[in-house]
């Protein structure tokens, strides 16, 4: 697939990150974001549908209030408490001088766990892009708890940074495309801080455990990184969807690209898709409860099968029936996440049994399967 090839799309998420909504002083770079915004408007104005995914609240409300820091989860959300409405209204300004009407959406964890928030979200989104409208998306880290009660210690939760979530709305979207503008050109053989010799790579086939190798931990300011970034490219690339990861302080960069520059890293799309409620299963969900399987269940598994209880090992935590669960082979790692036949007390008492056993074992019986094979998504 060429450059050309690559940007020839419809409906586009852009993730902004932290790093390239401020200046070199600390303070957000109004040039370099109404430069983002007439790029975008050119786009809109051309056709294309454009969805914003945006951080920058925290950091807004940390120079509001003259602070070095943010530690702390409660002195962190007020913070974003502070800067969102500033945020709101850059963009709002921006757009409107061209002519555009934008939209803000703060997103929670449950907004995509949830599946009836999942699917009133994507309705609303669409209805927003058949209007015209530019809908602007960050985490709503001044609610979000996820982070604060104890409930939630052993949860996997589905995003928690906004590479992660631009990944979850270019997924729930059908986007053909996602930009992430970052402060680094792209992806590199070695990290180019360490070594000035590292190689820009320019075209990703597949994002593989050793592409995924070559991330690094976030930047300062920021709450993603590299690794993040090639997280969420496996995901898009996974459901059929294009990723470009760029610099976002090139000056106008968003143009630069859609004029066909090699700029950035391509990732390019899988042939493997997945429907909308296996990408949700695998990738939208906050996990508490866990199963372990035998070496026979795993097989199975990646053959397409259910998971039965003779197959398992282990129960970790507690869920209920419908939840949607992690499944681990022997060595712990994550294999496929399912939506569970049996709340964990039931899976507990049928590990290693027979199906036959089941109705003698809990007096009941949903299922032959702990997990059936349309509601499992390999990972």
């Amino acid at each position: 697939m060429n450059r050309e090839d690559f940007i020839k799309a419809k409906r586009i998420v852009f993730k902004f990150g932290t790093n390239i909504l401020r200046g070199d002083d600390g303070y957000v770079s109004l040039p370099r974001i109404f430069s983002f915004i007439e790029d975008l408007s050119h786009l809109v104005k051309q056709g294309k549908e454009v969805i914003v995914v945006t951080s920058g609240a925290v950091g807004l409300g940390k120079k509001r209030l003259g602070l070095e820091s943010t530690e702390g989860v409660a002195l962190k959300q007020a913070c974003a408490a502070i800067g969102q409405g500033k945020l709101m209204s850059i963009y709002e300004s921006g757009f409107d001088t061209y002519g555009l009407v934008s939209s803000q959406i703060l997103l929670t964890e449950d907004d995509f766990s949830l599946r009836k928030r999942y699917l009133s979200l994507r309705t609303t989104l669409n209805k927003l892009l058949e209007l015209g409208v530019v809908p602007i998306i960050n985490q709503n880290d001044t609610v979000s708890t996820i982070e604060v009660d104890p409930q939630f210690e052993h949860m996997q939760v589905c995003f928690s940074d906004n590479d992660k979530l631009s990944a979850l709305v270019a997924s729930e979207l059908d986007a053909d495309l996602l930009v992430i503008l970052s402060d680094i050109e792209g992806l590199y053989d070695e990290n180019p801080k360490i070594n000035p010799d590292a190689k820009i790579i320019r075209k990703v086939e597949e994002v593989t455990d050793e592409i995924l190798a070559l991330g690094s931990d976030a930047s300062s300011g920021g709450r993603g990184g590299m690794r993040t970034k090639l997280e969420a490219a496996r995901m898009v690339t996974r459901f059929g969807g294009k990723v470009l990861i760029a610099n976002g302080k090139i000056p106008y960069v968003i143009k630069k690209i859609f004029d066909g520059e090699e700029l950035g890293t391509m990732f390019l799309p899988q042939q493997e898709t997945m429907s909308d409620k296996k990408r949700w299963i695998g990738y939208a969900t906050n996990i508490i409860g866990k199963i372990v399987v035998n070496e026979g269940a795993k097989k199975a598994l990646l053959a397409q099968k259910s998971l039965l209880p003779i197959g398992v090992l282990k129960v970790i935590n507690d869920f209920k029936k419908g939840d949607v669960i992690s499944i681990l082979d022997e060595e712990n790692s994550e294999i496929a996440r399912g939506i569970v036949n049996y709340d964990s007390r039931s899976c507990q008492k049928l590990a290693g049994m027979h199906s036959d056993n089941i109705m003698e074992i809990l007096g009941f019986k949903n299922y032959d399967a702990v997990i059936t094979r349309d509601n499992i998504t390999l990972l």
